[in-house]
């Protein structure tokens, strides 16, 4: 009998719903959301289902989402903590990243309509 070995994490965009998703074995594991406001990408929340947790999973997730926007000649503003604390460790994008202002919060707000 052999061993079946899991599938990697795939990362795909869902622009209709504002974010990223992370699959394992096809099913979502887990997201992370934005709003692009001109050519910023504003990720303002991150998250991993709980029965996927402690796999790495959201580092994986953001890293691709950010790569995916630097692709793309896009902007990054992390106003979701993971995205910041994730930056913090990256260096690699901080050419891309711009911070988060008292704007951007009272924009993303309507946005989001809180």
């Amino acid at each position: 009998m052999t061993e079946q070995t899991p599938a990697a994490p795939a990362v795909r965009r869902v622009d209709p719903r504002h974010r990223y998703e992370i699959l394992v074995d096809g099913e979502r594991a887990g997201l992370t959301a934005y709003r692009d406001r001109d050519d910023r990408r504003v990720f303002f929340h991150t998250e991993v289902d709980e029965a996927y947790a402690g796999q790495g999973l959201a580092s994986i997730l953001v890293e691709r989402a950010l790569t995916d926007v630097r692709a793309s000649g896009m902007r990054i503003v992390p106003v979701c903590p993971y995205v910041a604390k994730f930056l913090k460790k990256h260096e690699e994008f901080a050419d891309i990243t711009d911070p988060v202002t008292p704007e951007v919060l009272e924009w993303l707000d309507g946005q989001l309509k809180r």
